[in-house]
């Protein structure tokens, strides 16, 4: 190991420093190669010919004899100064110094050490620069992250203030709805009991289509975060895909007219049955030939056709309307996405029906496909859907809708109390009860159901949540905690119909929650059961 060190001498001239030995009067006595090597000059050059402060520039002379020579002769030693040598060319050469001034044999001789400062320096300001850029870096990500905290704060506060107004926009949707459906259904018992002049059927047939249908669209406002998530739920029955086409066709025969469209039909064939959600189904066919009919001019002709093919049924929606470039052929089924041509044409529509109805499609286990030959050309729209197998598929509708085959019927003369602060609900549900021979009573304040209770001795209470001066779920709870209040039937009867509603009305004590407009029969039937669920 020894061998491969090598000696003194060696480490003098190969040092990675300059070393110089000067006499008390600055006489250079021995220089080593690195730093010969530094200057340009050769040994013979510098050993016994020069002194030191010749190879100082100006600046460094006078600052050598004015401070390093004093302080050496005060304490011996001068550490770490930055002056500057003179190469044999003329340039600086930037060094730090430290001296030591000592004894040898007797005379006194200063022994230098000479770093290059340039390197140093260099060294140095990157490593500043380094700082600078990551203290940049620190601070931007930190702004960045301060950013994407305050986005997410917001994000977070919209789809709360989102899923609020959805909540209250479907319950005030609701709230007109129920006095419509209870007046639907005491003009149909009347006319079923030849108590009054029957309306034209067709008109009543209309009505209750629609009432259900817009029913069936307001429920869809408290399915949006689900829709988004892929969580929509179907309410699947053996449907027959022809019948759906005329209930469309019917609903928009005015705005066929009204467009001066012709409207050819092609539905000849055997009854085409899907598994599917006759409203949604029925959502599909209406959007895709409402925008048949708004993207054509009027006097245009539109075409409607459906037939089988392989286990599979083809509707297919063709116009000679404004068409669609090729380019959109598939963004067109994209949320929000409208062609700009059509824009007047829309008249403010929001771009969501054709993603709607892709996503309908598709949890039908079908798809849809655009054609058109270009701008001017008109358009297609073929949707697919399975057909039905020989065993039909069983319906996942709510428990509330198919409550009314778990009651054969009411009890004579059952006592109901109905609380509700919609004068109209109240009385249009009280006189539907009254039909089925309830004996009913109402009330439109929590205090006003709770002073009639005790001499009413209802068997049945259908409270609404949203009273002015108790919710309902107070309402509920003080029920059961009067004589009887245990073996009273309380139904939630509300335009609030998220499933924490439903959980808060259970934890309440409600026997059953239903969502407004109710169906008579389905409450009929929660009425005549004997015991709650």
């Amino acid at each position: 190991m020894d061998t491969l060190l090598p000696g003194a001498d060696a480490l003098f001239e190969q040092a990675a420093c300059g070393l110089l030995l000067t006499d008390a009067d600055g006489l250079i006595l021995r220089a080593n190669a690195t730093l010969r090597g530094w200057l340009g000059y050769e040994e013979d050059e510098l050993a016994g010919k020069l002194r030191m402060p010749e190879l100082l520039t100006m600046g460094a002379r006078l600052f050598h004899h004015t401070h390093c020579l004093p302080m050496l002769q005060a304490s011996g030693a001068v550490g770490e100064i930055q002056i500057a040598l003179c190469h044999r060319d003329g340039r600086r050469l930037p060094v730090l110094v430290n001296i030591v001034r000592c004894l040898q044999a007797g005379c006194v001789v200063d022994q230098w050490a000479v770093f290059q400062s340039a390197d140093r320096h260099a060294y140095e300001r990157e490593l500043l620069a380094a700082r600078r850029t990551a203290e940049a870096a620190s601070s931007a990500h930190e702004r960045a992250e301060a950013r994407l905290q305050l986005l997410n704060t917001q994000l977070s506060a919209a789809d709360r203030r989102k899923d609020e107004f959805l909540a209250t926009l479907s319950h005030e949707l609701r709230n007109p709805l129920a006095p419509m459906r209870n007046a639907l259904d005491v003009m149909q018992l009347k006319e079923d009991r030849g108590n009054a002049p029957a309306p034209d059927g067709r008109l009543l047939q209309a009505f209750d289509r629609q009432l259900r249908h817009l029913t069936h669209l307001v429920d869809d406002l408290m399915e949006v975060s689900r829709i988004a998530q892929g969580r929509m739920q179907l309410r699947r029955a053996p449907v027959e895909l022809g019948l759906l086409v005329e209930g469309a066709l019917q609903d928009l025969a005015g705005a066929l007219r009204n467009a001066r469209h012709t409207l050819r039909q092609d539905l000849a064939g055997p009854p085409l049955l899907v598994d599917g959600d006759a409203t949604r189904l029925t959502q599909v066919i209406v959007n895709l030939l409402n925008n048949a009919i708004k993207y054509t001019p009027d006097g245009g002709v539109i075409e409607l056709r459906l037939r089988s093919r392989a286990g599979i049924a083809e509707l297919t929606v063709r116009d000679s309307g404004i068409g669609i470039p090729a380019s959109k052929l598939e963004s067109v089924f994209d949320m929000f996405s409208q062609l700009e041509p059509a824009l007047d044409r829309a008249k403010g529509g929001l771009g969501i029906g054709l993603a709607l109805v892709r996503g309908i499609v598709e949890l039908h286990g079908g798809g849809i496909q655009a054609a058109s030959a270009g701008p001017g050309q008109g358009s297609e729209f073929t949707v697919r859907l399975p057909l039905l197998d020989a065993a039909p598929c069983t319906t996942d509708a709510p428990a509330e809708q198919d409550a009314q085959a778990g009651g054969a019927g009411l009890p004579e003369a059952m006592r109901v109390l109905v609380v509700d602060d919609n004068l109209d609900a109240a009385e249009a549900l009280t006189m539907a009860l009254g039909m089925y021979g309830c004996d009913t009573r109402m009330a439109h304040t929590a205090q006003s159901a709770l002073a009639l209770t005790p001499n009413f001795v209802p068997d049945a209470v259908l409270l609404d949540i949203g009273l002015p001066d108790l919710n309902g779920y107070e309402l509920a709870r003080r029920l059961r905690k009067l004589p009887g209040g245990a073996a009273l039937k309380v139904i939630a009867t509300t335009g609030w119909g998220q499933d924490k509603d439903r959980q808060r009305a259970f934890e309440a004590g409600c026997d059953h929650h239903l969502t407004k407009p109710i169906d008579v029969e389905s409450l009929r039937g929660l009425l005549g059961q004997r015991s709650c669920a």
